[in-house]
């Protein structure tokens, strides 16, 4: 205890920004962490989905639309969409209790909040959607990483959306605002703001703050965050992108091979030995067979010709 809390201590004392302006891990105050995104990793899911945001490690499935039990909590206008966001013991460097916390209950909440209105909901009434997500390491700003694990596994489990929704959390650090928070900077800086929003459409689906920001300094944190979504959500249609063009190649669908089979004249088809010994035969059977006369009868037909 007393190692880890003389730890804390030399991580407060160091400066978040050095004198050049660059941060801890040596990024600049608008730079993103490395992001590695794959879809598609969970066979028995609907959809799936696995994100590394910094050391975040995260993975988000989809199940659904299904059957909803129990039946009363059915909706007759519009699908149930439940989200259920959990962090593995290991997650943390301070083992983690198994049963769900407080801040989990409410980190699901908001998830749902952040996805739901980008969702046809009226397209599965009495349905359910369910959308499980599970940190294996948790490295600040879990909970924008996940938005963007759970948009892009209901893409993948083809569940219609209005567009795809991307995280990222803003905030400040030694007086100065930057963009995308690590464990570090989200504990000892002086704010936080979680972002969430779809950029194609200009919605913004997720947005907290804690700490204290001016209306200058919040509006600078926006301006980050929608610039550092962007590029996420590119990144999340290169992945579905890749993943697609895969499909059709083993499905065998190809854009130019309609016109391809139009230009090409039909080929004849081949004709093998086996089929010109058959048609041999079927020939030589066709043929009417001429029996062979007695001579006894050919005389018979010779006298009745001179007779006449």
């Amino acid at each position: 205890m007393v190692n880890k809390m003389s730890e804390k201590k030399a991580e407060a004392e160091q400066p978040l920004i050095d004198a050049k302006g660059r941060r801890a891990d040596g990024r600049k105050l608008d730079e993103l962490r490395p992001i590695k995104l794959q879809v598609g990793n969970l066979s028995r899911a609907d959809g799936s989905a696995y994100i590394e945001h910094g050391r975040n490690k995260i993975v988000a499935a989809v199940y659904g639309p299904r059957e909803l039990h129990p039946r009363h909590l059915a909706q007759s206008d519009r699908v149930l969409l439940r989200v259920i966001y959990r962090m593995a013991t290991f997650s943390v460097s301070d083992r983690k209790r198994p049963a769900p916390s407080r801040r989990e209950h409410e980190i699901s909440m908001v998830l749902r909040q952040a996805l739901e209105p980008m969702l046809f909901l009226k397209m599965y009434p009495r349905a359910v959607i369910d959308v499980f997500i599970m940190v294996l390491e948790a490295d600040g700003g879990s909970r924008c990483a996940s938005v963007t694990a759970a948009s892009l596994a209901l893409a993948d489990a083809g569940i219609p959306m209005r567009g795809l929704v991307a995280g990222v959390a803003a905030g400040k650090i030694d007086g100065k605002v930057v963009l995308d928070l690590s464990d570090i900077e989200d504990k000892i800086g002086d704010a936080d703001v979680p972002l969430a929003m779809a950029p194609d459409r200009g919605e913004i689906t997720l947005l907290q703050m804690d700490g204290k920001l001016t209306p200058a300094e919040f509006s600078e944190a926006l301006r980050m965050g929608e610039e550092g979504i962007h590029q996420i959500q590119e990144m999340q249609r290169a992945v579905l992108l890749e993943k697609y063009a895969q499909i059709r190649e083993k499905i065998g669908e190809d854009k130019d091979a309609p016109k391809e089979m139009e230009e090409k004249p039909e080929e004849e088809p081949k004709v093998t030995k086996k089929r010109i010994k058959r048609a041999k035969t079927e020939k030589k059977d066709a043929k009417p067979k001429t029996t062979k006369k007695s001579k006894s009868s050919k005389t018979k037909d010779e006298g009745s010709e001179t007779k006449e």
